[in-house]
């Protein structure tokens, strides 16, 4: 075998072993995405059932429940049209309180309930994740939409 044909077979073999390896790459990190759902999408069946996903929303007004253990909480996560029920255990942020703006990251249990694994605030007054804030406005024109008789 001529020298030329040997160096083709070493760079056709690293290609591939580069396309395998990235293969593997874009595998893990598509299944480890966690993608961000609102309330209404939940509501409309667009999340997964049986794995971890992210819901994000307004914490609604006068639905935080504390138990006597005092790390779980029970709070409704509310894109102004629909809400989901959450159960926490844990620390909750410092900035967790009603009508906060939040992104919870967990799944649904047997009975079909969110249990939270994670809670994540926002930082300030002005800041609201870009997602959250869409998932807001939609929930308000759609609520304006059934208010008007269905148009926009």
């Amino acid at each position: 075998m001529k020298q030329r044909h040997k160096r083709l077979i070493y760079v056709i073999g690293g290609l591939a072993g580069l396309a395998i390896v990235a293969g593997f790459v874009f595998n893990a990190l598509n299944s480890n995405m966690q993608f961000f759902f609102s309330p209404t999408e939940v509501v409309a069946k667009k999340a997964p059932q049986n794995s971890s996903f992210r819901l994000g929303g307004l914490v609604e007004e006068g639905s935080l429940k504390r138990e006597d253990d005092g790390l779980t909480v029970h709070f409704m996560v509310t894109d102004n049209a629909e809400s989901i029920p959450v159960t926490y255990k844990g620390i909750l942020p410092d900035l967790f309180r009603e009508g906060q703006g939040i992104v919870t990251q967990g799944q649904f249990n047997d009975a079909g309930n969110f249990v939270a694994t994670e809670v994540l605030a926002k930082h300030d007054e002005e800041y609201m994740p870009p997602e959250v804030a869409d998932a807001l406005e939609k929930a308000e024109q759609a609520n304006k939409a059934k208010a008007n008789g269905g148009a926009i």
